[in-house]
């Protein structure tokens, strides 16, 4: 009886958490303008009315370059954080995990604000490349959770066999580190574009006169006429991040298969 009460509530959760987003493809593909039952007839226009927006299209362009700048430089930071925290032991290492890590925790508006204060401040025009420092700031403790855990579950014996066999410490890491976390590699980049994909607030603050996806759906969402075509791209957007997270997912699984571990929890 506990147990059937508490499938039950479940059940309830996920489809009290996932049915506004059930409702994308069903009016995105409906004819009418008014987002209300009963439908209408079956139709792609607001898709082609999507594509054919020209200030979309620059939204999705700047959009795709902050993501895959933050989520390059977001990995390449995390690798050197991670492999510090899991090989080195220095004073201070759990203070610095901990203000870097300190993004998940901290408001996004007050890390937006506090970011916008601090490059008014010594004179940096708000740009594309604002909204980069500031997604890579926001992205980099996912992709040191990521990572932490793939250098954590190395064997440090294989590293040493190098060193034994005449390797340096660069080639030891290039050639025999780097292709065993490979797959923690990619899934924390493409944890990390997502993140930066999806994100609103930042690039709210940061972005100035240059529109992200995020900020253009913000913007229309004034304009009745353009819902059902917010309501298209939202069908995409979502689609493109379920796809990126498993992808993410089976890169990890993979990694923690290469190393003798088994896959639990994830991000999926």
């Amino acid at each position: 009886m506990r147990g059937g009460g508490l499938r039950a509530y479940a059940l309830l959760y996920l489809l009290f958490l996932y049915a506004p987003i059930l409702l994308l493809p069903i009016f995105a593909f409906n004819s009418g303008t008014i987002i209300a039952f009963p439908l209408q007839d079956f139709s792609t226009q607001w898709f082609g009315q999507m594509w054919g927006n020209a200030t979309l299209r620059r939204a999705l362009v700047n959009s795709l370059t902050i993501a895959l700048s933050s989520a390059v430089l977001a990995t390449c930071l995390g690798i050197f954080a991670a492999r510090a925290s899991t090989r080195y032991r220095f004073p201070g290492k759990g203070a610095a995990l901990g203000l870097i890590m300190l993004p998940l925790i901290l408001p996004e508006i007050i890390v937006g604000i506090s970011l916008l204060v601090v490059l008014l401040a010594v004179g940096v025009q708000l740009s594309i490349l604002t909204v980069i420092i500031g997604h890579t700031l926001i992205c980099m403790p996912y992709a040191v959770a990521i990572m932490t855990t793939a250098f954590s579950s190395l064997d440090k014996s294989l590293e040493e066999a190098a060193y034994d066999l005449g390797e340096t410490k660069w080639s030891a890491f290039r050639l025999v580190i780097l292709p065993l976390v490979m797959p923690g590699i990619i899934s924390a980049m493409l944890m990390s574009f997502t993140v930066s994909l999806d994100e609103f607030i930042i690039a709210f603050f940061l972005a100035g006169n240059e529109p992200t996806l995020p900020t253009y759906i913000f913007s229309q969402l004034r304009f009745p006429k353009s819902i059902p075509m917010i309501m298209a791209l939202g069908t995409v957007l979502v689609a493109m991040s379920i796809l990126l997270l498993a992808i993410a997912e089976y890169f990890r699984r993979r990694g923690a298969a290469r190393t003798g571990q088994t896959s639990s929890g994830g991000f999926l």
